[in-house]
């Protein structure tokens, strides 16, 4: 019975407290207006972060302690900042810093300072990951559906996978979290009425990436797990940014040149973009979950498969859009 209520209720009070937002008139002072660099064409409210806050309440009742407490802490006060930044824009650095210091907490609540020079740089590199995984989130936050169903699809596998690890808090907090993912899909779900916004996808990406790590340190599952779990938005998100770097254009700057934008810009709808996107998560969601309990070699099997299967994703794409100007980079 505990276990239908967090399936059910997070997702119910996530559509509530969006619903009643969106009837209010503080919403005028959250919309999103599109601009040259937008997918969408009316202005649309930046408030399922609020939503997705409203349904995650439901963690209170089971009272998370130790390194869930601190990761979901650190989550709040990122939602503090994104809530700021849907309202003033703050600088880049200050976003920036905050999305560091969180995950550096994050990581010392997980498995404390690094012990020894051999741990230093996988240490640091989870913290690199960490922050890097809160601002993917936000980049692929672009398109109708998508960061919504990636959100509530990740973090179901998630608790799958900790349940079948005996991770009863862990898993708890996944489903959760997925249901007030769900919740929000709805009003997201194109055409979308309500966006994440910074206060949504900052605190989702981040806890993607957290969570996963806290997983990894208490044997839940191994480090490759979470990321092919959400490696439909790791993939887009990474390539697009070092195709950018080797350009030398500004990639901190909005564009519209992941993979999934520029499949809209060539003709996708944001429908069809959203139910290809759901099918891709969940084939790499299965995939992580069989992985979990095969040996090295279906492993690398695994992942070299999927590594393929990526990059003729991304080349076909790379061939459709070039031959279609407005959507080439």
């Amino acid at each position: 019975m505990k276990h239908l209520g967090l399936a059910l209720l997070p997702g119910v009070i996530a559509w509530l407290a969006i619903a009643a937002v969106l009837h209010t008139s503080w919403v005028k002072r959250l919309w999103d207006h599109p601009n040259e660099r937008s997918l969408h064409s009316v202005p649309t409210p930046r408030i399922g972060g609020i939503g997705i806050l409203a349904g995650t309440l439901a963690l209170a009742i089971l009272q998370p302690v130790g390194a869930l407490a601190a990761i979901l802490g650190c989550a709040f006060l990122l939602w503090c900042v994104g809530l700021v930044d849907d309202l003033r824009s703050l600088p880049v650095r200050v976003r920036l810093s905050a999305h560091g210091l969180a995950a550096f907490a994050a990581m010392w609540a997980v498995s404390g300072p690094p012990g020894d020079p051999a741990s230093a740089l996988p240490w640091f590199v989870a913290v690199v990951a960490i922050t890097w995984g809160a601002n993917l989130f936000n980049f692929m936050d672009g398109a109708d559906g998508l960061a919504g169903g990636m959100s509530a699809l990740g973090f179901a596998f998630y608790a799958v996978a900790a349940a079948s690890a005996q991770e009863s808090m862990l898993a708890s907090t996944a489903l959760v979290l997925a249901s007030a993912s769900a919740g929000f899909l709805l009003h997201n779900f194109p055409p979308a009425r309500a966006f994440l916004g910074d206060s949504g996808s900052i605190p989702l990406g981040f806890l993607a990436g957290a969570l996963g790590a806290y997983g990894v340190a208490c044997g839940a599952w191994p480090w490759v797990f979470p990321v092919l779990v959400f490696s439909p938005f790791i993939v887009d998100a990474t390539v697009t940014l070092l195709h950018r770097i080797v350009r030398g254009e500004a990639f901190l700057r909005a564009h519209r040149t992941h993979y999934y934008q520029r499949l809209v810009l060539a003709g996708w709808s944001h429908r069809r973009l959203a139910v290809c996107a759901y099918g891709l998560m969940l084939a790499a969601g299965a995939s992580a979950l069989v992985l979990r309990s095969e040996g090295p070699l279906l492993q690398c099997g695994i992942i070299l498969g999927w590594s393929a299967a990526y990059s003729l994703a991304l080349y076909a794409i790379d061939r459709k859009t070039t031959r279609n100007p407005q959507a080439a980079p």
